[in-house]
């Protein structure tokens, strides 16, 4: 299989993994794609801000911030059904809930949502409605593309220098034996950075130590709590990083 060929297919893949956007089968899948993918998810993070700031800039000029915010954040939900938001609120409920590590990954493994989870969406959702409604449409549009790319890279990141969880199950996320590798976080951030570049770089300086900080704690607490990560834990670190960068960028853009 020639590189080229491998890169578009892998890039399908991220694309079937992280999305609910309809692609073409993916033939003679392999098992270690989804963990060779990692280098493309900020790439596909960057679709799914690029189709919620065309529902920003639509709903800005029809409506104005208030609803243009909604809709951003309604159409990004709908296009990765409520992948990463789903994570956000198993591991709000398991590591809230549980009191010993084997108990946290039943709770985060159980379909039910609890009051932890409730609180944990709410918080998120409300908070990225709430600073995409403070920006100007043109701002707005960037940082649904950039938050949405950073998001992503963050958890590729923690999926490479945390453990997966001990008595952790198949889920979303399945590590494969050799993990996550040096080049392909590089190449991930590297995709993730760019829209930095059309952004005021103070508010995106801020930004990224918000989300930096937003995600450090969250995997201090499931390491401590788990002993790693699991796909769950993975989803809540690209939420938590996601409104971090928002809020950061918002309060200087």
């Amino acid at each position: 299989m020639g590189w080229l060929r491998l890169q578009a297919r892998l890039l399908l893949c991220a694309v079937q993994f992280l999305t609910r956007i309809p692609t073409p089968p993916l033939k003679d899948f392999q098992a270690d794609w989804i963990t060779r993918a990692t280098r493309y998810f900020p790439l596909v993070g960057q679709g799914v801000g690029a189709i919620s700031a065309g529902a920003f800039f639509l709903g800005y000029s029809l409506w104005g911030s208030g609803v243009a915010a909604m809709l951003a954040v309604g159409v990004g939900l709908l296009t990765t059904g409520a992948f990463h938001e789903d994570g956000l609120a198993d591991t709000a409920d398991g590591l809230g809930g549980g009191q010993t590590a084997q108990r946290r990954l039943e709770i985060m493994k159980d379909s039910r949502i609890g009051t932890y989870g409730v609180c944990a969406l709410a918080v998120a959702l409300g908070l990225k409605v709430a600073v995409l409604g403070t920006l100007s449409v043109e701002v707005g549009a960037l940082a649904l593309l950039a938050a949405h790319g950073v998001g992503r890279a963050a958890a590729v990141v923690v999926m490479r220098v945390t453990p997966y969880a001990p008595s952790g199950e198949a889920g979303k996320w399945k590590p494969t034996p050799m993990g996550v590798r040096t080049g392909e976080v590089i190449a991930a951030l590297i995709i993730a950075a760019w829209p930095l570049l059309l952004l005021p770089a103070p508010a995106v300086g801020l930004g990224l130590a918000l989300g930096v900080v937003a995600a450090l704690v969250l995997v201090r607490t499931a390491v401590r709590l788990i002993g790693g990560h699991t796909g769950d834990v993975l989803g809540s670190v690209e939420q938590v990083f996601e409104v971090g960068f928002l809020l950061g960028l918002a309060a200087l853009a």
